[in-house]
């Protein structure tokens, strides 16, 4: 079939028509979104079907046609695709792990944000408060150098992270499964230790069984008091229930979120009005770059496919 291809969202990353999803295959067929009860229509004769963040269950997998041999995730995680049943079909399951690690910037801004109190800050301003510039300066502000960074998760953009912390001159704490060699200023560690010690934990790991609520309660619970929690990853790794709890108590300083167990997060949830709380629109991976750099890397992972080289493999 020279690799006919279907993508189901294409509007959740081509939002702004910027991004031409037309060098994928030399036959394209483009949709901006698919209810799922359309999906084993839309994915009828084609060999590749791509997706980004849609949720692909068992029961709808098990189903797809004779036809279909490769699946491309538009993105780093792949909770939403159920790998067993696509293993049951013979399907090919590829992702896109490294497109975004040049968007470490955004934990940057997050971190530095939430040291210098900058939503605070700003806040006082939308309220009409200039106290800051009349009086002493009211928002919570400290310097990051020597403090410590705990790095949850060492992939591409974990890795990435902690060379940031380490420019940043901060001593930078790893947990990861599989733990590599300590350097100057980095040591690998077990989860309490980084907890325990780290005055800001970011969160880089993928979202799993395993890793869902990761931060639950009882982890929250061991953070350094006053700490700040960085999340670019996913959302459900922490109990957002009670991650506000920890933020209303005190006991959390505050907290920068690019990513929500419920994305947008409910009209009434309480981080939108949260003075320590700095809320983004996951929009990390949103960058034009970024997301024209995902496309190409989603062109190689099926060139190679159709080369018989497949690459970016998570199931197959």
């Amino acid at each position: 079939m020279g690799g006919k291809t279907v993508v189901l969202n294409g509007a959740k990353v081509n939002y702004d028509g910027a991004v031409d999803y037309g060098v994928l295959a030399p036959e394209v067929t483009v949709y901006d979104d698919t209810p799922q009860e359309l999906i084993l229509q839309r994915v009828e004769g084609y060999e590749v079907v791509v997706t980004k963040e849609l949720p692909v269950p068992g029961g709808v997998l098990r189903q797809f046609p004779p036809s279909v041999k490769l699946l491309c995730e538009a993105g780093t995680g792949y909770n939403n695709i159920d790998l067993a049943a696509a293993k049951e079909k013979g399907i090919l399951v590829c992702n896109v792990p490294a497109y975004s690690t040049q968007r470490v910037a955004h934990t940057a801004v997050l971190l530095l944000c939430l040291a210098s109190g900058m939503g605070a800050q700003l806040r006082m301003l939308e309220r009409g408060d200039r106290r800051n510039f009349t009086d002493h300066l009211l928002a919570p502000h400290t310097e990051v150098n020597g403090k410590t960074l705990g790095v949850v998760g060492a992939g591409h953009i974990g890795g990435a992270v902690a060379a940031l912390g380490r420019a940043l001159d901060m001593e930078v704490l790893v947990y990861t499964r599989h733990p590599g060699r300590d350097e100057a200023g980095l040591r690998h560690v077990g989860l309490d230790e980084l907890l325990a010690y780290s005055d800001y934990v970011s969160l880089h790991c993928p979202l799993t069984q395993e890793t869902r609520h990761l931060l639950g309660r009882d982890n929250l619970a061991r953070m350094k008091p006053g700490a700040f929690l960085i999340n670019t990853a996913r959302g459900a790794l922490v109990d957002e229930a009670a991650l506000v709890e920890a933020l209303q108590s005190g006991r959390l300083a505050g907290a920068g979120l690019d990513v929500q167990e419920e994305e947008p997060p409910a009209q009434d949830s309480p981080l939108y009005a949260m003075e320590n709380v700095i809320l983004t629109p996951h929009m990390g991976w949103k960058g034009l770059e970024t997301r024209r750099r995902l496309v190409d890397i989603l062109r190689a992972n099926i060139a190679g496919y159709l080369a018989g080289r497949p690459q970016n493999v998570v199931s197959g």
